[in-house]
């Protein structure tokens, strides 16, 4: 009860420093760890070798594949290929049907691209198609919103199914098969609820909301567009299957080269290759350096996601995590502990990538004990993680301003059509990876 005692007041604490006391979670997240340890009676030297041997090697695993997918999603958002993926998906899906283009275009663009950078760039799309098509605003931004939430938390090179995966020693290539299973209906439970609660919003178009800016002399064609997240999605997807115990490629040359493309460095930096290419679709006003821009963006995540890594090893050196591990077996919770903790950090801190991190820290110790340490249960793990991490999305998330003000929302709207499909989303999401639990493990 005193290690269940220490973690709970450790959470505690992480929680009001980032919120209340607006401490950043890289600082937050390391005074955490050296109070585990402190409390948890680890010698000084232990405690520091633990926090620095956790910090480096969740990095050495993941800090060039966050940096690559960052670069990725600046190339797109600054070269206008999002807002091209976009208007081709409209085009395909047309547009009687242009909130589920928009859910299906925010699900495909936040692969790579932050979902707040997302839904910026694409807010002046939402605004053009709902005066084309007739369709609420209000239905538009919630459907894109989702959409773009959906990937966020559930499908890799995002960041933080990145660095659940690296904290659990999971398989990227599997965690991006079965994310965009649960991504695709969970992404649509967004789009009902907003087709649900879209009469009760009492909303009125703001045509002042969006400023619109012209980014790029002319618009990147769909392929040019769609190569850097599609060819790297498939390279890892294609090791993943060669990797299979049956060994579908053979063990000769072919599946050596799939093996190695495959790899998550190897094919993100083929993308950055292809988005780079972006970069003549710029214009003069536009000229700045996407990929210091990219790196930057990186840095911080990168630097989060370390310092969960560090807090993750201080807790398996003190074992707080087979403590619990044992507590918690006996009540079968399984799956369903990762997303209880992931829910509670969102909805009190706000980020969901913190949520995710953190979450994995926490959960990496007692997968054992919880009879999750199979390669399918750690993907799934991962993908219950990222449910909790979206569940809800609310006044202390960036996101929601996001989505509230370039949609001309105010806060009691964005609360009803927004957070609330946030909470639908989560549970979704959650009932999904339980079922697929239910077939694969």
């Amino acid at each position: 009860m005193l290690s269940l005692l220490i973690l709970f007041s450790v959470i505690v604490l992480v929680i009001l420093l980032t919120t209340k006391y607006k401490v950043h979670p890289f600082i937050s997240l390391l005074i955490a760890a050296l109070l585990v340890g402190f409390l948890s009676g680890l010698e000084q030297t232990a405690l520091l070798a633990s926090i620095t041997s956790g910090f480096g090697n969740t990095l050495k695993s993941i800090g060039i594949i966050i940096a690559f997918g960052t670069i990725i999603g600046a190339y797109l958002e600054h070269s206008g290929g999002a807002k091209t993926l976009a208007e081709k998906i409209l085009k395909i899906v047309g547009k009687s049907k242009s909130a589920l283009a928009m859910n299906f275009t925010g699900f495909v663009v936040s692969i790579p691209v932050f979902c707040d950078s997302g839904f910026v760039v694409l807010s002046t799309l939402n605004k053009s198609l709902s005066k084309k098509s007739g369709t609420s605003m209000a239905v538009l931004a919630i459907a894109l919103a989702t959409g773009l939430y959906a990937t966020h938390v559930f499908v890799p090179p995002t960041p933080g199914p990145l660095a659940a995966a690296a904290a659990l020693d999971a398989d990227i290539g599997l965690i991006i098969i079965l994310g965009l299973i649960v991504g695709i209906p969970t992404a649509l439970a967004g789009l009902l609820w907003g087709k649900l609660i879209n009469n009760k919003l009492s909303y009125k178009t703001n045509n002042d909301f969006v400023n619109e800016e012209r980014l790029t002399d002319k618009s990147p064609r769909f392929i040019d567009s769609i190569i850097p997240i599609i060819l790297p999605i498939i390279l890892i997807g294609l090791k993943s299957i060669a990797d299979y115990p049956t060994k579908p490629f053979g063990e000769e040359l072919f599946s050596k080269i799939i093996v190695f493309v495959g790899d998550p460095i190897i094919a993100l930096f083929i993308g950055v290759f292809f988005a780079m290419r972006l970069k003549k679709f710029a214009n003069a006003s536009n000229k700045k350096d996407w990929l210091v821009e990219g790196l930057k963006n990186a840095g911080i995540i990168i630097l989060i996601t370390g310092a969960g890594g560090a807090f993750g090893n201080v807790l398996r050196e003190t074992n707080i995590g087979n403590t619990i591990g044992d507590l918690f077996s006996d009540f079968s919770i399984g799956l369903l502990l990762p997303f209880i903790i992931a829910a509670l950090l969102k909805t009190a801190q706000g980020s969901s990538t913190v949520s995710i991190i953190t979450t994995a820290a926490i959960v990496a110790p007692l997968l054992s004990s919880l009879g999750l340490d199979s390669e399918q249960a750690k993907a799934l793990t991962v993908l219950a993680i990222g449910a909790g991490a979206m569940t809800v999305s609310h006044i202390n998330d960036s996101y929601f301003w996001v989505v509230s003000q370039f949609s001309g929302f105010n806060t009691s709207q964005a609360l009803k059509g927004f957070t609330l499909a946030t909470l639908f989303q989560g549970i979704v999401g959650i009932l999904f990876v339980m079922i697929l639990s239910i077939i694969i493990l």
